[in-house]
């Protein structure tokens, strides 16, 4: 009997450890979802009800969609950040794999120490370095083609981020993880590094590939402050202004507002759930080792 009450005793204390990874991401589930949750909700209300803090809609008001999609000229900014994020992310993986390919594979001179002082930027605070930019766009500090400023313009938008060191970093660490032997074998063949690259490392990579380009697409989205530094026109405006521009003088339009973030997020949300695979695939790369 007191070795059935000690196993009984050991069961619980065994079920209940199992128990707890359990409860603790039911937790983390829940405190990550509620903002959406919200977000979700209060679009779907009135103003009144918006402003008393309701947790559900009485009548759920999908019309305030249309009004955000009709209203601040919602429907063209959206239309320039999906062309600034595209453009950005093109530029990103255009830049930024040849350079972590030569990292990885090709010897020169100085390699680690460029490489080295390429991460040691990454420790520089990104508002610090919107003022050299801006300074660059106006045409103050180097000669710019296309113009003497590239102020209101798409490439100014869009050229000073086509290159991402942390992209980099991660490309070169997934190049260093493809055998040699691989590059030995096109190397007796006559292949170039070129060939290498585009025949034999981007098909291998493209998990990660996808991924970054993932990342430098909501990076991209998600601009807010540089667009209203360089542009003065309306042409060019994200989506992101049209978000704030329901924040009126008197106070903010919550159902609205919602409403248009939803939307502005809707984009995003589409693009993982047709890339989450390779997503996955590449975490799940980068905890092998070899």
């Amino acid at each position: 009997m007191l070795f059935l009450g000690k196993e009984l005793i050991m069961t619980k204390i065994f079920n209940s450890e199992t128990r707890a990874p359990y409860i603790i991401l039911s937790l983390v589930f829940i405190i990550s979802i509620y903002p959406f949750f919200y977000m979700i909700m209060t679009s779907l209300m009135t103003a009144g009800e918006a402003i008393n803090q309701y947790v559900f809609p009485r009548s759920p008001m999908f019309e305030n969609y249309v009004e955000v999609w009709t209203s601040n000229n919602f429907q063209r900014y959206t239309i320039n950040s999906i062309i600034i994020s595209t453009i950005t992310v093109l530029g990103v993986l255009l830049t930024s794999i040849p350079a972590a390919y030569s990292f990885a594979r090709i010897e020169f001179p100085f390699k680690n120490l460029i490489f080295y002082l390429l991460l040691l930027s990454l420790m520089i605070p990104e508002i610090i370095t919107l003022l050299p930019h801006l300074l660059i766009i106006r045409g103050e500090i180097i000669p710019l083609p296309f113009g003497p400023t590239w102020m209101n313009t798409l490439q100014g938008l869009t050229v000073p981020f086509m290159g991402n060191i942390f992209v980099i970093f991660l490309l070169r660490q997934y190049f260093k993880k493809i055998p040699n032997e691989l590059w030995e074998a096109a190397r007796l063949d006559g292949a170039s590094h070129f060939y290498f690259l585009t025949r034999i490392v981007i098909p291998m990579s493209m998990p990660i590939i996808v991924t970054v380009g993932l990342f430098t697409f909501i990076i991209a989205w998600n601009s807010f402050a540089w667009p209203l530094l360089i542009l003065t026109k309306e042409d060019w405006y994200p989506v992101t202004v049209s978000v704030y521009s329901f924040v009126r003088e008197v106070g903010p339009n919550f159902h609205l507002l919602m409403a248009a973030c939803l939307i502005a997020i809707a984009p995003i949300l589409i693009l993982y759930f047709f890339t989450q695979r390779l997503f996955i695939e590449s975490i799940s790369n980068f905890g092998i080792k070899e």
